[in-house]
Formats: structure tokens, sequence, C-alpha cells
């Protein structure tokens, strides 16, 4: 599911206007990246968790020469399931290909 499809989903389900579904939805995800810029985790109770996780300065290596290079410190935002959406996944079958 791409961004358009849940703004179709939250309209259709909300019974709101697709425009209406877009700002709802817009403002939602604005709203965990502020959340996780100011304090580092957002909490949604049975979904689950966005947290602001470290990465320490590494050493790596170019792929193409080999050669070694450095990888500098970064914050990444990460999300850890809630076991109301863990249970609901795993109760869905798995489609057959």
């Amino acid at each position: 599911m791409n961004r358009q499809e849940l703004i179709e989903k939250v309209s259709s389900k909300a019974e709101i206007t697709k425009v209406e579904a877009a700002k709802v939805v817009g403002a939602t995800l604005d709203s965990i990246i502020e959340g996780l810029e100011a304090d580092g985790k957002v909490v949604l109770v049975g979904f689950g968790s966005f947290e602001v996780r470290t990465r320490t300065a590494r050493e790596g290596r170019n792929p193409r020469t080999g050669q070694k290079i450095k990888i500098a410190a970064s914050r990444t935002p990460a999300f850890k399931p809630g076991k109301a959406m863990k249970d609901a996944v795993n109760k869905t079958k798995k489609k057959s290909k």
C-alpha cells in the first residue's frame, strides 16, 4: 500500500473526502516526524513504537574499489511493532504466488 492508497482507505473508513483524508494522513506523518525530532520516541499503544537510534562512526569499505572509508555517526528512525499489530499480521494467511 502506498500513500495514495492509504489516503483512499482512510477516506472510505472515516467517511470523509480524499482531500480531508490527505490532510489527516499528512498531519499524522508530520507529527510523528516532529515527535522523533523532539523526543526521539513516539509510542502508539497497540500499533507500535517509533524511535531514533544512534549509529556510531565506523570504518567501511567501498564495494567497487575495496578502499577503506570512514562512515560518520548518524541517527536513524526505527519502528518496533506492538503486540496487537504482530497478532493481526500473524492471523492473516499468506498469499500464494
